[in-house]
């Protein structure tokens, strides 16, 4: 049986995640709900939560993202040595919780995988990039994904990670780092984008993370990806027919079944210039912040 859980949720709005993971505690567990200010909409059911839910207000970052922020504001207000980092943005079914909790007993520290699906063009088109890196990657090379992470205190420099948190961008990037983790293979479809804007906005923060957290993986990731924008334009219908097949596996090794399995070789072809473009970048927006990253514990909050 698994011990007293503290569930980690940074959200500025009350969502169905919310009311979902919510519903799945036991009498011993607690769900804290962790936003910015009281000015953010989510306090205003501050008289009306759940039962073993509580809001933690975290306050305005000062260096580092605000969801690093709120991940160490709730870390500190926890209860309990269990700890599930989660998100807000994806459907959590009624054994998700206890799954998790199962999981841990038989792994240790453990992470869900994200495969992240798009709301608009550039997103719908960038799914297969998605699966390889976001998805594949994250798999194969035994990443932390804070959507959906278990682990207990004692797993990990508890003090030192809280203290790294307030002066970085990426939580499940610092904690990949801190922690080792068994992935499960079992994707949570995470819905991105929504505009041009906040796609762009995401690529860029996700190639600063990989670059950062990763600098050697991701000279590798460049060099392949290289490789395989040549190959599309020099031998396009080999390696149409090649990466169309690889990426159709991946989704199918994690259990997703979407056509946009057929758009390979184009997201080939646009991954060089969108890589230029989020090197080329200073600044990225994130939560409705602007940030600049300097260095892994280097980062400005900045007054648009």
């Amino acid at each position: 049986m698994a011990p007293p859980t503290t569930v980690l949720l940074p959200t500025v709005e009350w969502t169905d995640a919310c009311e979902e993971v919510a519903s799945q505690l036991r009498p011993e567990d607690e769900l804290l709900v962790v936003c910015d200010t009281e000015a953010d909409p989510v306090a205003e059911r501050a008289g009306d939560l759940p039962e073993q839910t509580a809001l933690v207000f975290a306050g305005e970052p000062e260096a580092c993202s605000g969801k690093a922020n709120a991940i160490a504001a709730g870390m500190e207000a926890a209860a309990h040595d269990r700890i599930v980092w989660t998100d807000d943005d994806f459907h959590h079914p009624p054994d998700w919780l206890a799954t998790l909790n199962a999981d841990y007993e038989r792994h240790g520290p453990v992470s869900e995988l994200p495969f992240f699906v798009g709301r608009d063009p550039l997103s719908k088109l960038l799914e297969p990039v998605y699966a390889l890196g976001g998805t594949l990657g994250v798999y194969a090379t035994d990443q932390a994904w804070a959507g959906a992470v278990a682990f207990e205190r004692d797993d990990l420099d508890a003090d030192a990670f809280l203290a790294d948190l307030r002066r970085t961008v990426s939580d499940d990037g610092l904690l990949a780092e801190r922690l080792d983790v068994t992935p499960l293979r079992r994707a949570r479809r995470v819905e991105v984008g929504g505009t041009l804007r906040r796609t762009l906005e995401r690529h860029v923060r996700f190639t600063k993370i990989v670059a950062t957290h990763d600098p050697g993986g991701h000279v590798v990731t460049a060099l392949v990806t290289l490789a395989l924008s040549l190959a599309c334009l020099f031998a396009p219908l080999s390696a149409a027919v090649g990466l169309t097949g690889f990426v159709a596996g991946v989704y199918a090794a994690f259990g997703v079944r979407r056509w946009t399995a057929l758009l390979a070789y184009p997201a080939a072809l646009a991954a060089i210039p969108l890589g230029v473009y989020a090197h080329a970048r200073r600044t990225f927006v994130w939560g409705g912040r602007r940030y600049r990253w300097r260095g892994k514990f280097d980062v400005e909050v900045v007054e648009d």
